[in-house]
C-alpha cells in the first residue's frame, strides 16, 4: 500500500499555484488573480480523492494545464482559471450549474466545451480520430479558447505519457499526431507543436525517435560551438549599426528531421539544416520591416544567401499571423545555415500564437487572417453531409499546407494553400462565382481549372450563368471549402434531374396505360432492383431507364408483387419525398482520384459491403484489402501507415463516364462553332474533353471528344446539333 504524505504533497501543490502565477504571459490584475485563485480551490476541492496512473494527485494535472495555458500559450486568467476546471465537470460531482453560479457564463460555456470534447473518446463504433477531429473544428468555430486550453490538455498528457501501458501510449499518441499537431500548427503555435511532434514520435515509432535523438546528442557539442561561433561572427557585424537584438539557436524538431530523412529519402548526415539561428530585435512598428531588410543585406555582405530558399513572411504574412524573413546562407566551414529574422513583436506571436496577436490588436476586432479562417472553417463545417474521414483527410491538407500568394486582376492580394488550383481560386473569392466557372485565365492566358497555382499568379475567373458543376471538378481541387460547395451543388443539381425524371416517368407510364402511383413507383424500383423512388426517377432524368424496360414491367408486375408479399418486405416510401437520399446499384469498387479499377479484396475483420464508405490499404502480401471507414482497425491503419492507403469508393458502374468522339460538316456559317459549344455546354451529363475545327473552301469539318454516360444521351445531342442550321452531316465514330 502507498504511503501518501499529505503535509508534503499540499506544500508541492502551493509551490505550482505561486509558480503558475509567476510564469503568466499576461499581466495578472488583483481581480484576476482572485478568479484564478477561486479557480484553484475550487480543482483542489473536486479532485481531492483522486490520483493519476503515477500515482501523484490528480489536481497536479490541471495545474500542469494551466500553466501551459498561462506561459506557452499565453492566454489570460479566465482561461488559466477554465484550464484548473477543465476536467471538475467530467470527473466530479460538480455540475454545469454550479460551475456557472460560481464563475459566470463565460467560463461555463469553456469548461462545458472541453467537457463534450473528452466524452467523445468514449462513443463507439465511429472513427474515434475523424469524428473527434470535426467536433473539435466545430468547437473551434464557436470558442477558439476552448481548442487552445484542449491542446495544452493534450500536450501535458503527452508529457506524462510514461506511466500508461503501451497500447494507450500508441492510441493517444497516433490522435495527437493526426489531430492536435495539425491544429497547433494552423493557430501558429509552432514550439507546442513541434513539441506534440516529437512526444507521438516518441511512442509510435520508438526506434526511429532514438535513433535521431541520439545522433543529435552526439553531435550536439560540435552543433553548439557552431552556433555560438556563427553568432559571434554576426554580431560583431550587427553591433555597429547600434541595434538591439539577441541571437541564438533553434534545433531542428527530430519529427521534422524523420520527415525529411523519409520524404527526400536521404541519411541524417545529409540534412544540412540541422538548426536555425535566431535573430531577435527590438523595433517599433513602423521600423520593423526596415531593420528587419537592413539586418538581412548586413547578414549577405558576408554570407552568400540561396536565393531559392528567402522566404518574406513580413511583407505577406502567413494567415496565422505569423510574420519573419528566413534566408538560408553559407556559413563557416562551407556549410548550410538557416537564419530567422523576427522584431520582438514578430517572436512572441510565432510563440504564443492567438494570444500574441490580440494583445498586440489591443482588442481590435478587425479581421486578421486567424479569423479569416475561422470563417472559411464555419461555411466548411456547414456542409454536414461530408463524411468524417472525408473531411479530415481534405481539412488536414488545409492545415498543414504551406500557403502561396496570388493576385486579382484588380491587384489584390489573396492567401491559398500551396497546390491550390484555378478553381480553388474562383470558390475563395465567392461560392457563386466558384460554382458558375467557365474558363480561367492566369497571367492573361487560358488555363484548364486543375491549373496549379504559384506564388506571383494574376487570375482573372470567367463565368457563365448557365455552367454547372460536374462531379471531375472535385478532382480539380483541393481546399475543404471548394469541395463541400461542389458536393453540395451536385447533391441540389440530382434532386432537380430527379424531378425532371418523375414527369419523365409520368408520361411514359400513361402511355404504357399504368396507372402512376405510389404503389406502382415501388413495384417498378422493385423490378429495376433500385432502393429508393428517387433513385427511379434520377436514373429516368438522365435517360438511364429505356423504353423496351418499361414495356416489359407490366408482364412481370403480378410476379414481382406476389414474390414481394412472401417476403417482410421493405416499408414503402414516398414517392415524392424530396429530403431522400438518392442512393445507386453499387457494384464496382475504384481507387484514387482517377477511379482505377485495380483487384482488391475485402477485409475480413470489417466485411464491408456495397455502399459502405471504404479505404483500400495496401498489404504486403495480399494485395489491397478493402476496410471500412468505421472498421475498428481503422484508426491504426490511418495513423501509422497513412502512406499505404488508397482513397476508395464503391460506385455504380453504369454511372461511369465514357469517351465518345463525334464529326460534324457543313457550310462555314458566321457564329456556327459558338452555336455548337453552347449546346454541348447547355446540355446536363455531358463533358468535352477535346475539340478541334478547321474550314476549306466554305466547308467546316469539326471533331469533338466527348465524356457522356450513356448512349441514349449522346443520341439526343446528335439529333438536336443536326437542327443547327448549316450542319449536313453529324457522325459518331
Amino acid at each position: 500500500m502507498m504511503v501518501v504524505d499529505s503535509i508534503k504533497e499540499n506544500n508541492q501543490i502551493a509551490k505550482e499555484y505561486k509558480e503558475l502565477l509567476k510564469i503568466s504571459y499576461q499581466s495578472l490584475s488583483k481581480d484576476d488573480r482572485k478568479l484564478i485563485r477561486l479557480a484553484f480551490d475550487t480543482s483542489v476541492d473536486a479532485h481531492k480523492n483522486q490520483r493519476r496512473k503515477s500515482g501523484e494527485p490528480y489536481v497536479f494535472h490541471p495545474i500542469s494545464v494551466a500553466k501551459i495555458v498561462a506561459s506557452k500559450i499565453g492566454l489570460d486568467a479566465t482561461c488559466i482559471a477554465a484550464a484548473l476546471l477543465h476536467d471538475v465537470i467530467e470527473d466530479t460531482d460538480y455540475s454545469a450549474n454550479k460551475i456557472t453560479k460560481i464563475f459566470g457564463k463565460k467560463i461555463s460555456k469553456i469548461v462545458v466545451g472541453l467537457t463534450k470534447i473528452s466524452k467523445l473518446s468514449k462513443e463507439e463504433n465511429v472513427s474515434l480520430q475523424a469524428e473527434n477531429f470535426r467536433k473539435m473544428l466545430l468547437t473551434l468555430n464557436d470558442d477558439v479558447r476552448v481548442i487552445l486550453i484542449k491542446i495544452a490538455d493534450r500536450l501535458h498528457n503527452m508529457q506524462t505519457l510514461d506511466s500508461m501501458p503501451a497500447e494507450k501510449q500508441i492510441k493517444i499518441s497516433s490522435e495527437t499526431l493526426y489531430i492536435y499537431a495539425p491544429i497547433a500548427h494552423r493557430i501558429g503555435l509552432y514550439d507546442v507543436k513541434s513539441e506534440l511532434e516529437d512526444l507521438g514520435l516518441k511512442y509510435t515509432e520508438p526506434e526511429i525517435f532514438n535513433e535521431i535523438k541520439n545522433k543529435i546528442e552526439e553531435t550536439k557539442v560540435d552543433q553548439d560551438k557552431y552556433i555560438k561561433n556563427f553568432s559571434r561572427r554576426i554580431s560583431e557585424k550587427l553591433k555597429p549599426e547600434n541595434l538591439r537584438f539577441k541571437i541564438n539557436g533553434r534545433p531542428k524538431s527530430i519529427h521534422s528531421i524523420r520527415n525529411k530523412i523519409i520524404n527526400k529519402n536521404i541519411s541524417f548526415e545529409e540534412i544540412y539544416d540541422k538548426f536555425a539561428i535566431r535573430i531577435i530585435y527590438n523595433s517599433d512598428r513602423e521600423n520593423e520591416k526596415f531593420i528587419a531588410w537592413k539586418i538581412y543585406s548586413i547578414i549577405t555582405d558576408h554570407y552568400t544567401p540561396n536565393p531559392l530558399r528567402l522566404r518574406d513572411w513580413i511583407t505577406s504574412p502567413r494567415s496565422n499571423g505569423y510574420e519573419a524573413l528566413h534566408i538560408t546562407v553559407v556559413g563557416p566551414r562551407s556549410k548550410w545555415v538557416e537564419v530567422q529574422i523576427r522584431s520582438e513583436r514578430m517572436h512572441e506571436i510565432a510563440e504564443k500564437g492567438f494570444a500574441a496577436h490580440y494583445m498586440y490588436k489591443g482588442g481590435n476586432k478587425s479581421e486578421t487572417g486567424l479569423e479569416e479562417w475561422l470563417n472559411r472553417l464555419q461555411e466548411v463545417l456547414e456542409n454536414t453531409d461530408t463524411d468524417a474521414i472525408d473531411f479530415v483527410e481534405d481539412f488536414k491538407l488545409n492545415l498543414y499546407s504551406t500557403e502561396i500568394f496570388v493576385f486579382t486582376p484588380a491587384g489584390e492580394l489573396k492567401s491559398l494553400a500551396k497546390g491550390s488550383t484555378a478553381l480553388d481560386f474562383a470558390f475563395s473569392v465567392h461560392t457563386g462565382l466558384g460554382l458558375k466557372t467557365r474558363g480561367v485565365k492566369v497571367n492573361g492566358k487560358m488555363v484548364p481549372l486543375s491549373h496549379v497555382l504559384i506564388s506571383g499568379d494574376q487570375i482573372e475567373i470567367i463565368k457563365s450563368e448557365n455552367t454547372k458543376p460536374s462531379s471531375n471538378w472535385l478532382d480539380y481541387v483541393k481546399t475543404s471549402r471548394a469541395k463541400a460547395k461542389i458536393r453540395t451543388a451536385l447533391k441540389e443539381e440530382k434532386k432537380l434531374l430527379a424531378e425532371d425524371g418523375k414527369e419523365i416517368l409520368r408520361r411514359k407510364l400513361k402511355q404504357l396505360k399504368i396507372k402512376f402511383d405510389e404503389k406502382t413507383v415501388n413495384d417498378l424500383g422493385n423490378f429495376l432492383k433500385l432502393k429508393t423512388s428517387l433513385d427511379l426517377f434520377y436514373r429516368v432524368g438522365i435517360g438511364k431507364v429505356e423504353n423496351n424496360e418499361l414495356k416489359k414491367f407490366p408482364n412481370n408486375n403480378n410476379r414481382i408483387i406476389n414474390f414481394f408479399r412472401k417476403k417482410i418486405g421493405r416499408k414503402p416510401s414516398k414517392f415524392n419525398q424530396a429530403a431522400k437520399e438518392i442512393t445507386n446499384n453499387f457494384d464496382l469498387v475504384v481507387f484514387g482520384n482517377e477511379e482505377d479499377k485495380l483487384e482488391y479484396n475485402l477485409a475480413k475483420c470489417c466485411n464491408a459491403i456495397p455502399g459502405d464508405d471504404i479505404f483500400g490499404f495496401v498489404t504486403i502480401n495480399d494485395g489491397i484489402k478493402i476496410h471500412k471507414k468505421t472498421c475498428s482497425n481503422a484508426v491504426g491503419l490511418q495513423s501509422k501507415f497513412a502512406y499505404r492507403i488508397l482513397k476508395s469508393k464503391w460506385i455504380d458502374s453504369s454511372l461511369l463516364e465514357y469517351s465518345s468522339t463525334i464529326r460534324i460538316s457543313g457550310i462555314d456559317n458566321l457564329g456556327i462553332v459558338n452555336e455548337i459549344t453552347k449546346l454541348i455546354s447547355n446540355t446536363l451529363n455531358i463533358n468535352i474533353k477535346k475539340m478541334s475545327f478547321d474550314t476549306v473552301d466554305n466547308i467546316f469539318r469539326g471533331k469533338i471528344t466527348l465524356k457522356v454516360r450513356t448512349k441514349n444521351i449522346l443520341n439526343d445531342l446528335i439529333k438536336r446539333l443536326k437542327k443547327i442550321n448549316g450542319i449536313e452531316k453529324v457522325i459518331r465514330e
